[in-house]
């Protein structure tokens, strides 16, 4: 019965309205009250959930990207990315795709790379006369590719998600999730060409030469340089991923203070306002969802989750990825990434590793089904605001997202179910 009461008054909350955290903490008092426990239980598990250390990277990546956000990075990654490929057909798309990918290597956040690229590129694209749901596509998909970039929070909540699952360490992560994102970058190059031939949109004139191509890239390589710190960083064991998270911050106050100078004192106190929202909602909900877990474990509901698996795919490997794939992707659509990952990885993470899915390689694919799910209604964040920049519905984006959800998903299935995608590179790093 508690059980019941305690999923119940969950989905009814979301569909109330009532924003997730509050939602997940509501569905855990009601829980406690049902089964007659003492509420300490609740603030016992919130507090001892947020006391983490490996905790404090969050809020440093977080107030990274922030700054990388306002201190104008993203003009000149998009002026590299148009030299590079403008020239192709459907140029600025193209170019699109290419600084999305790199932006969203520096700031770690599909949402950040939105607003960046989103205000440049999107208002340009339509100037040019590329249709405006077009460019809010091409925009918000290339932007997912954040959510795998080694600066994303995501993956460190990912990694303390797991404990006491299994041991999964943050740079493997970081590692394992570049081959997919480069997939994922090259799918959506494809999916923009692919579309921009058949609407006949024009190339964005001559190739401008490699001269210039690389000036752009000395220009942007400031910005970029940051990924190479990181993985440089814990690779060389100089540091930890807390620690590179703190010299990220650095390095972006050095970057857009120093050398571009365009960091002014009321972008900073931007970045650092929101910052310090987005790390209180991150916490908030890494507190809640502790409590929320443990009620979770207490009424086995990974173990009955697994047995309901096992039964509707004949205990099948492959069948049971596919069905965990389709859960995941249907919570995602109305839940935040942090409380998808928060929530879904205790339940889902054993049975993927019982039917011989290793952590590492669960953790991409949990990271691929949020994307997927910040580009979906009715959350869609990444979405809602592609669209509030160009000035389109959402109803007419859906209506011609179909080659770019179709990048998305081939990205994800091949994650799924080829191992090496996400494991060669580690294991060769670590080898």
């Amino acid at each position: 019965m508690e059980l019941w009461i305690m999923c119940g008054s969950f989905v009814l909350l979301l569909l109330l309205g009532v924003p997730v955290a509050f939602s997940i903490g509501l569905a855990s008092v009601a829980t406690v009250l049902a089964a007659d426990l003492p509420m300490a239980i609740v603030f016992q598990k919130m507090v001892g959930g947020m006391q983490i250390f490996s905790f404090l990277a969050i809020p440093f990546f977080i107030f990274a990207g922030e700054l990388m956000l306002h201190g104008g990075i993203a003009e000149r990654i998009v002026v590299f990315a148009n030299r590079l490929v403008g020239h192709v057909r459907g140029g600025l798309g193209m170019s699109n795709v290419v600084g999305c990918t790199l932006f969203g290597g520096v700031a770690g956040s599909p949402l950040a790379d939105v607003s960046a690229m989103g205000s440049v590129m999107i208002p340009l694209m339509k100037r040019e006369g590329y249709d405006a749901d077009y460019a809010v596509n091409v925009t918000t998909h290339s932007a997912l590719v954040g959510a795998l970039m080694p600066t994303s929070h995501n993956l460190i909540i990912y990694v303390l998600a797991t404990a006491g699952i299994a041991a999964v360490s943050v740079f493997n992560l970081i590692l394992a999730a570049l081959l997919p994102a480069l997939l994922l970058t090259v799918a959506n190059l494809i999916a923009a060409y692919g579309v921009a031939v058949k609407r006949g949109y024009p190339t964005n004139g001559a190739f401008p030469g490699w001269g210039l191509v690389f000036s752009a890239l000395l220009a942007a390589m400031p910005g970029l340089l940051v990924i190479v710190i990181i993985l440089g960083g814990i690779l060389s064991g100089v540091f930890t991923a807390t620690e590179s998270a703190a010299t990220a911050v650095c390095w972006a106050l050095i970057v857009t203070g120093l050398v571009y100078r365009t960091l002014s004192w009321k972008g900073f106190l931007a970045a650092c306002a929101k910052a310090c929202k987005t790390t209180g909602v991150v916490l908030l909900l890494i507190g809640i969802s502790a409590a929320f877990g443990y009620f979770l474990a207490l009424y086995e509901v990974p173990q009955k989750t697994g047995e309901w698996l096992e039964q509707m795919s004949g205990n099948q490997a492959w069948l049971i990825f596919l069905w965990v794939n389709v859960l995941l992707f249907l919570l995602g659509t109305f839940l935040d990434m942090a409380a998808t990952i928060l929530i879904c990885t205790p339940i889902f993470l054993p049975i993927c590793m019982k039917a011989g899915m290793d952590p590492t390689q669960f953790g991409v694919v949990m990271l691929l089904n949020c994307a997927l799910g910040l580009n979906t209604p009715p959350v869609g964040s990444t979405q809602f605001v592609g669209c509030a920049i160009g000035g389109v519905s959402v109803g007419q984006v859906m209506r011609s997202i179909a080659p770019f959800y179709g990048a998305l998903l081939v990205t994800l299935l091949a994650a799924t179910y080829i191992p090496a995608l996400s494991l060669a590179l580690p294991a060769w790093v670590g080898g």
